[in-house]
């Protein structure tokens, strides 16, 4: 998130988070929902006071929206209002348990529309997790299928990567062990690859991979200027999930027009002001600093 040199911020805005909330009684998911708030204001510097008097206006994190729709349930003495209502807007909220109005789920069809999508090597446990996190699974599942058994390394390698000149073992299975050795780090490509240079098991091997730190670096993106309002920025850092509308869309103050994702903080940004959309500077999968410019509207 870019905010690891502003902790203590982070923490006195957790505590304001937190009223502004209703002073929730904080397990998971309810902790989470408030450090997402609190990330939320450090990020765009606001007060208290500023997110209350601005709330109908402001793009929040997803999580907080839901749970102000009530899809984690009802919290002790209720939603804060009348800041529920000046984030909700016209959206739906659940009344009562949400588990109590969700429909049944059928185990057996979504096993086999698992197996259709992943081949049969699915379990009870991928079963259950789909059902619960459908979204995360299938990231996961995209992820095993681009980068294999990732579950064997270390966690440091996993994280960082090995060091020029490393040797380490990777166990695929009893009897079955790979031995690598990391020699060189190639040139940035104009493709934003770099070319690794490794030996496994004796032999000499290379592979390109895409070195997403420098393409970053690499890549200039406008900053949305605050004093026009027409101009819409990314309220956090992180990447583009969705765009919602184009070049000619009438859109209305409050509307979604995009959502953002960062460390599996989902956040929608909604429209400033009404009017027709006159350029749009993002698209899925681009990876965003906080103010960047996603798109303009012109009233």
């Amino acid at each position: 998130m870019g905010l690891g040199n502003k902790f203590k911020e982070v923490k006195k805005a957790y505590a304001e988070a937190n009223k502004l909330l209703g002073d929730l009684i904080k397990v998971t998911p309810s902790s989470k929902i408030v450090g997402d708030l609190a990330q939320f204001m450090v990020q765009n510097n606001l007060t208290r006071a500023e997110v209350e008097e601005r709330a109908d206006e402001l793009s929040f994190p997803q999580s907080v929206v839901e749970f102000l729709q009530g899809y984690v349930g009802i919290p002790h003495g209720g939603f804060p209002e009348p800041f529920r209502s000046k984030v909700l807007k016209s959206l739906p909220r659940i009344e009562g348990r949400p588990g109590a109005s969700l429909s049944p789920m059928d185990f057996k069809a979504l096993e086999d529309k698992l197996r259709a999508a992943h081949g049969d090597d699915i379990t009870p446990e991928d079963v259950m997790s789909a059902a619960m996190y459908p979204k995360v699974f299938q990231e996961f599942k995209e992820f095993t299928s681009n980068f294999g058994p990732v579950d064997c390394l270390s966690t440091r390698l996993f994280l960082d990567g090995p060091k020029i000149a490393e040797e380490f073992e990777v166990e695929l299975e009893r009897g079955k062990t790979l031995h690598i050795k990391a020699l060189a780090l190639g040139d940035l490509n104009k493709g934003g690859q770099r070319e690794v240079f490794f030996e496994l098991n004796g032999q000499l091997r290379s592979v390109l991979v895409k070195d997403t730190v420098a393409m970053k670096e690499m890549k200039f993106h406008p900053k949305a200027q605050k004093s026009i309002k027409g101009q819409v920025g990314a309220p956090m850092p992180g990447k583009v999930l969705e765009v919602k509308v184009k070049v000619g869309s009438k859109v209305e103050k409050g509307q979604p027009l995009c959502v953002l994702s960062a460390m599996k903080m989902e956040t929608v940004v909604n429209s400033p002001v009404s009017g027709t959309v006159k350029a749009v500077h993002v698209e899925p999968e681009a990876s965003l600093e906080g103010d960047d410019l996603i798109l303009e509207i012109e009233e």
